[in-house]
């Protein structure tokens, strides 16, 4: 999922209690949720690698419990720099207390204990609820990297969904506005309050998870039952649309092409034009067979469950220079597309792809042989 669900689940995590028994809960808890996603930095050495390592190793069972430890130590570090920061200002203040220079102060509260082993154990659950949520989605992870390759996508979770953030935020902020309203009536402050309402959002969390669970089984069981490809289909793929459960893109490989449909689990239907969904398989080509040699081909094959590559001509590709060749060599180049069919269609639309996905990719060919530009999203790899 995105940052944002991430950091809400966080919190939400660190507010259904486990704030009641550390210090620092939630804190540990959000940079826990979030830490997995710093991979985003292999993008300042281009777009290859930062599709080479995203969802890499920080997003494995293996990491799992480092990431919590950096988080613990993060936040053992700001804890020191508070502790040194009161005791200066202990030093330098008044030797009596509050209450003896005013008898009507408040008694200050005592701060929370640090317990260290609820905060790692908050932290480990954090760093945990990244992997599942990643999970959830079609782009996947590989949770058992190094040892296991292999890409997991549940699929059934749109990469954002307004839904699930209305959910969390919900928990997040009316606790808040109800403390306001409960000051104005001079209630008596709670000291943790909000961890009804965070259980309520992690667990209706799952209860969406498991809403559109079923629905995804339901449109894969329409296809399966319905003759949808005019040719023995030998895989497929359901994937999801944000908001709605009853929304789904289904793509049918057969041996000659993709034919991709709409799916309508509230009604029951099918949508797929044979004349406009299907997209035949390009020609292996010697370009295309050199492009998959490239470093880029590599990485997105190797992450790119339904990739497909074609020779689409000398196309320019924004971001990056058209190769520079002699006037009697100008026809010896050509570019090569990666396109991923689990992202080529419009989330928000019809289904139709309505123009690049910043998840294409493309590599000059010279020669049909030799590499002479990569890019991806419209940035080049240098």
């Amino acid at each position: 999922m995105e940052p944002i669900t991430h950091f809400l689940t966080g919190a939400c995590i660190g507010r259904a209690g486990l704030n009641r028994k550390t210090a620092y809960a939630t804190l540990a808890a959000v940079l826990a949720a979030e830490a997995a996603d710093l991979d985003v930095l292999w993008g300042l050495a281009g777009p290859v690698e930062e599709l080479k390592h995203h969802r890499g190793i920080t997003h494995t069972f293996i990491a799992v419990p480092v990431v919590a430890g950096a988080a613990v130590g993060l936040v053992w570090l700001l804890d020191r720099w508070v502790k040194r920061r009161r005791r200066r200002r202990l030093a330098s203040g008044p030797a009596r207390p509050a209450q003896m220079q005013d008898p009507g102060a408040p008694i200050p509260r005592l701060p929370q204990r640090v317990h260290w082993g609820w905060l790692y154990g908050t932290a480990l659950i954090a760093a945990l609820s990244h992997l599942l949520l990643d999970w959830t989605n079609n782009y996947g992870l590989r949770p058992f990297f190094p040892f296991n390759p292999r890409w997991y996508a549940g699929s059934f979770m749109f990469i954002a969904e307004p839904v699930l953030w209305a959910l969390l935020l919900l928990a997040l902020i009316v606790p808040g506005l109800l403390g306001l309203v409960a000051g104005e009536i001079g209630a008596r402050r709670k000291e943790f309050r909000g961890r009804g309402w965070a259980i309520f959002a992690l667990a209706g969390t799952m209860v969406l998870w498991g809403w559109r669970w079923s629905e995804h089984g339901r449109a894969q069981s329409l296809v399966e039952n319905t003759q949808v490809a005019t040719a023995p289909v030998t895989r497929m793929a359901i994937e999801p649309y944000p908001i709605s459960p009853f929304r789904w893109h289904a793509i049918l490989e057969t041996a000659e092409f993709y034919q991709t449909a709409e799916i309508d689990t509230r009604t029951g239907t099918i949508d797929s034009d044979p004349q406009q969904d299907v997209l035949f398989k390009p020609a292996v080509t010697a370009a295309t067979e050199a492009a998959k040699r490239t470093p880029l081909g590599q990485v997105y094959l190797d992450w790119g469950t339904w990739a497909v590559v074609r020779d689409v001509g000398q196309a320019p590709v924004a971001g990056m220079d058209a190769p520079q060749l002699p006037p009697n060599r100008a026809s010896d180049w050509t570019t090569v597309e990666f396109t991923d069919l689990r992202f080529d269609y419009s989330y928000l639309g019809t289904g139709k792809a309505s123009g690049r996905s910043p998840l294409n990719g493309w590599v000059y060919i010279v020669d049909g042989r030799e590499d002479a530009g990569e890019a991806m999203g419209g940035r080049e790899q240098h």
